[in-house]
């Protein structure tokens, strides 16, 4: 397994731990600074580094780059978001449709590990405010063993009843797909993200998958 998986968030010493492929946007300088997490990204060509995103204040304000594994000074993962709920209680944007949905989803008590990305994830970690009135809840489950749709099917019930949209992925060892579009499709074929693009495949923990 990788030591860092897409949607960590790491923390690095500041600008000079950044390599970009192509010359960062100015809102990088304007924005970023070594106290804001950057988010592990999916890239086959990692060639020993690991690909990262860096985020400002607006949705279309993203930016690939590059760091080495000795730069990073702190990681998260999304699970790590939601083990302390008194945190959560306590958190200044607790009344965020984001966040009451994890307070919901946390009372099902899921047999799985699982936490927010997206800007919830990027609220919870920095503090920064980037959630808005209508935000949705992206969120990941960690599922390393094949699983059957029906083993969804609490949660299935809930994601219409919670306070705001909500994208569930699941994470396998080889790439992430929608919740959703596993239990219409009733297990049958699922979108795969993968390091190497999206793919159509009927076993997504199966690595040598076949798309139709």
């Amino acid at each position: 397994m990788r030591p860092y998986r897409p949607h960590d968030m790491l923390w690095t010493d500041g600008f000079d731990a950044l390599i970009p492929d192509d010359p960062l946007p100015s809102w990088v300088n304007e924005q970023w600074n070594a106290s804001l997490p950057l988010i592990v990204r999916r890239d086959h060509s990692a060639r020993g580094l690991i690909p990262v995103g860096i985020r400002g204040k607006e949705k279309h304000q993203r930016a690939p780059a590059w760091i080495a594994p000795e730069n990073v000074s702190k990681r998260l993962s999304p699970e790590t978001l939601i083990m302390d709920r008194e945190k959560l209680f306590s958190f200044p944007f607790a009344d965020a449709k984001p966040v009451r949905a994890i307070f919901e989803l946390l009372e099902l008590e899921l047999p799985f590990a699982w936490g927010p990305t997206g800007s919830c994830a990027y609220a919870l970690a920095s503090g920064r405010a980037v959630m808005h009135a209508e935000s949705d809840l992206d969120m990941l489950i960690r599922c390393n063993e094949p699983v059957l749709p029906e083993a969804f099917a609490p949660l299935a019930e809930k994601w219409d009843s919670l306070p705001c949209k909500t994208d569930i992925q699941i994470e396998t060892p080889f790439g992430a797909f929608a919740l959703k579009e596993w239990v219409r499709e009733k297990g049958r074929r699922v979108l795969l993200k993968t390091d190497f693009g999206p793919i159509l495949t009927t076993d997504p923990w199966n690595e040598n998958r076949n798309t139709p």
